[in-house]
């Protein structure tokens, strides 16, 4: 697709999670088949927390944090418009052009895509990655040492031939991965270093919906998102009878977290504590099991925590992309971290 020029002023986001970790996520999504909802989504996302924002309804890219409004003019974001209403059309017209190729003329076909880095600021480590996803499955990633793209599978093969032999569509690539968006990384990081490396502890509840449902214990508000949430019993971490949740985003920013215990029959639970951990946080959030302190929905009506709270944000689109982003990666079994780490042969509303 002809989007590296997008790409390289798009690069602009920062990833600050715990001490020397950085990562940049470039998400595309398109045409996105439901109604009501924009046909194509950009959204720029640094240690999972949603940074910047774009949709061919409000054709318009615009901050998602606060602090962001600080750092950069209108003049920034009007430009940046500019150039999200060309990666729009290109993509989409790429896709229509796959869809001629594929002989796919009816029907939905959604195209993900997701590009960027991975810096270790301790060791200078760079690590970038793009990959593409096809209705909901892998379909094609880039190599950065063989400077060539890598099918998933046989459909795939066909694109993948097409690319391989544009020499100078691949080396843009590279360019981008390698340099530009490293670059902008590392320039955001320190832009917005107070905020990208700040540590807040979550405030925790317990909640259960009847006596005889699982407790569970929900953190929320903390970051970054390098956290763990656990059961102790007699001040041993617990595994039976435990199911820990995802680390989901909120739309603040910070994240939150849950994990339940079907605690035994005439369980004692002055024996049982919740325990919170934050990287780069010494002391523990320690949360005792008292009966007093569970909130219940019993006769009342079902508490906000049944939804997750975290992604009910204001701009519905924001979520839906994100969520949509979760699911493909859920549906293959695997988490968008899990595979970032493993350099993404990989994409992540």
């Amino acid at each position: 697709m002809k989007i590296q020029m997008f790409l390289c002023f798009l690069g602009l986001s920062f990833h600050g999670a715990a001490a020397v970790s950085h990562s940049l996520k470039i998400l595309f999504i398109g045409p996105f088949p439901v109604q009501n909802l924009p046909g194509f989504i950009i959204l720029v996302l640094v240690d999972d927390v949603l940074m910047t924002y774009y949709d061919s309804n409000i054709t318009t890219m615009v901050p998602r944090q606060d602090w962001l409004k600080e750092v950069v003019d209108e003049e920034f974001w009007k430009s940046y418009t500019k150039i999200s209403l060309y990666a729009q059309q290109t993509f989409i017209g790429d896709i229509e052009r796959a869809k001629q190729l594929y002989n796919q003329t009816e029907g939905v076909l959604v195209v993900q895509l997701m590009c960027g880095c991975e810096w270790d600021e301790e060791t200078g480590e760079v690590k970038g990655y793009s990959q593409l996803g096809y209705d909901g499955e892998d379909f094609l990633s880039f190599d950065l040492k063989t400077e060539s793209w890598t099918a998933a599978n046989q459909f795939a093969e066909i694109m993948k031939h097409q690319w391989d032999n544009n020499k100078p569509f691949n080396a843009g690539w590279k360019n981008d991965l390698d340099e530009i968006f490293p670059k902008w990384l590392k320039e955001f990081v320190n832009l917005g270093r107070r905020f990208l490396m700040r540590t807040v502890l979550p405030s925790v509840s317990l909640l259960q919906k009847s006596s005889s449902s699982p407790v569970s214990c929900h953190a929320t508000g903390f970051y970054p998102d390098r956290a763990d949430l656990f059961w102790r019993r007699d001040g041993e971490e617990i595994h039976e009878g435990v199911k820990k949740g995802q680390i989901l985003p909120n739309n603040d920013g910070t994240f939150q977290m849950s994990v339940d215990l079907q605690l035994p029959p005439e369980a004692e639970t002055h024996r049982y504590e919740c325990v919170f951990q934050l990287s780069g946080v010494k002391e523990d959030v320690i949360t005792e099991l008292e009966k007093e302190q569970i909130n219940t929905n019993e006769g009342l009506k079902p508490p906000s925590w049944k939804i997750i709270t975290g992604v009910v944000v204001a701009v519905v689109v924001d979520v839906v992309a994100v969520v949509a982003i979760i699911v493909y990666y859920r549906k293959k079994g695997q988490s968008p971290r899990s595979r970032t780490e493993v350099e993404l042969t990989q994409m992540s509303a």
